[in-house]
């Protein structure tokens, strides 16, 4: 209850004793008020008689004489004052217990309201986490579905892989039997053509043509590994102890194959041929810049020369399929196939303006090449962008289309096929998706038409088609 209906109830409370106590003392005060009339007067007066209507009849008449009052029972006294106030006061213990007792109530009461409430709210909650629980083990449920179903997938694919390796082992087989038995016919028909000269022929004996290409793809020294993932040096090169990423491969085997110059080093082949050395060959170069020389070929034989060569192939002895940091560092045989290395090529170019040079030579012993007009790398951090001149040559123009491409390998996905270009083609390169040069693709001996997505064999766009190479040459050199 509030303050002011507490007051409302003492208030009416107060105003009921008092009114009591009123009543009491009426009669008494009118008795006293007669008797101090009379003694006034001073006149012996009779006895005069009060009639008193109560709520019951009373019989006879009632006297109110002058002297000590007799005892009457209805006359109010100290003791039914003491009486009715000890009464007020436990009616209003009572009342203080009562309100004590409807606060505890209320109290409850506001308390029961609010746990009504959270109860309505957790039931809310659990009901929103059943249904996400619900919805949970269904999503569940769906990606089990759809794992079952791409393991089923998977398995297919790696049984139809595995019947393709078979089937193209077996076709490997019927190739080399088809390929011995083209070789066992060329040797008979050059054996039949020179019997049918010395029996039919007159004295002057006509020069025989060149042989037939050999279409076995094994056509390399046996003492030549056929792929190498180790950079190959020379016992008897004296190259620095220090390692660093700008150190190219050396040569492989005792002796150099090539020219070797022991001067120097030269900051590129131009400096090396300007201070007296014309002849092509193995050189020390040490780039503006960079701390530890490395060894490269010098060719000096090719358009005024002081050419630097970057990259070479000629008879599929080294491997191109390799990782980033090789292709970065460089490997192969400096006298025989090898990539230079991409660090050492970004701190080339970085010198001064270069132009870039590429030589083609096909089966039948035709040249052609591809010259652009300025070449330089980017740094690593752009992954050795490409950027090339303007187009000048007869061998066709397929290396624009991968000018501001970066360069990407096995473990480095930087072209924008949706797959690795590298892993398609077996090699590393500044592919697009995935372009139309790769002249570090798996060499290959044939000599025969090869479409350009076929196996990752290096090709070229040469007399309008895409043809093996049997060699290629890239290099570079300072604009005149």
């Amino acid at each position: 209850m509030s303050p002011h209906a507490w007051i409302f109830c003492a208030l009416l409370c107060i105003l009921t004793c008092e009114r009591s106590k009123s009543a009491y003392k009426g009669p008494v005060l009118s008795r006293k008020r007669r008797l101090v009339e009379d003694a006034a007067d001073g006149a012996q007066r009779k006895c005069s008689y009060t009639f008193l209507v109560p709520e019951q009849k009373i019989t006879g008449p009632i006297c109110a004489s002058q002297g000590p009052s007799l005892p009457d029972k209805e006359r109010v006294t100290q003791l039914d004052i003491a009486d009715v106030r000890e009464l007020l006061t436990k009616q209003r213990r009572e009342m203080d217990t009562l309100r004590m007792i409807v606060d505890v109530d209320g109290n409850m009461v506001n308390e029961m309201k609010l746990l009504r409430k959270e109860s309505r709210n957790m039931n809310s909650r659990v009901t929103q986490l059943y249904m996400q629980l619900l919805h949970e083990i269904i999503r569940k449920r769906d990606n089990s579905l759809e794992l079952a179903q791409l393991e089923g997938r998977i398995l297919n694919s790696t049984a139809e892989a595995l019947r393709l390796s078979a089937l193209y082992r077996e076709l490997e087989v019927r190739f080399s039997s088809l390929a011995a038995l083209v070789n066992s016919q060329s040797l008979l028909i050059a054996a039949l053509e020179e019997r049918c000269l010395q029996v039919y022929g007159n004295h002057r004996r006509e020069p025989l043509p060149p042989p037939l290409v050999q279409v076995v793809p094994e056509n390399i020294p046996v003492y030549v590994p056929r792929f190498s993932n180790e950079i190959q040096k020379s016992q008897s090169w004296p190259v620095p102890e220090d390692r660093s990423p700008r150190t190219a491969p050396a040569p492989t085997g005792g002796s150099p194959q090539g020219n070797v110059s022991l001067e120097g080093p030269f900051r590129d082949c131009l400096q090396a041929m300007q201070a007296g050395h014309s002849t092509s060959g193995t050189y020390l170069l040490k780039p503006d810049g960079t701390e530890t020389p490395v060894q490269a070929w010098c060719e000096h034989d090719v358009d005024r020369g002081g050419w630097t060569l970057i990259q070479r192939r000629k008879d599929g002895s080294v491997n191109f399929f390799r990782n980033w940091d090789s292709y970065k560092k460089g490997f192969g045989d400096v006298d025989g196939e090898h990539w230079l290395g991409l660090e050492t090529i970004y701190n080339l170019g970085k010198q001064e303006d270069y132009k870039l040079l590429v030589e083609l030579e096909d089966w039948m012993g035709k040249k052609v090449y591809a010259a652009y007009s300025s070449f330089h790398l980017e740094p690593e951090s752009q992954s050795y962008r490409l950027r090339l001149g303007t187009y000048q040559g007869n061998a066709g123009d397929s290396l624009s289309s991968h000018n501001g491409k970066q360069f990407t390998t096995l473990d480095h996905d930087n072209d924008a096929f949706s797959g690795n270009c590298a892993h398609f083609h077996k090699a590393g390169w500044w592919y697009s998706a995935c372009g139309q040069a790769n002249l570090n693709g798996v060499w290959y001996s044939g000599g025969v038409y090869r479409s350009r997505f076929q196996d990752g064999i290096f090709w070229a766009d040469y007399g309008g088609g895409f043809y093996s190479m049997k060699s290629v040459r890239m290099m570079i050199r300072p604009i005149d």
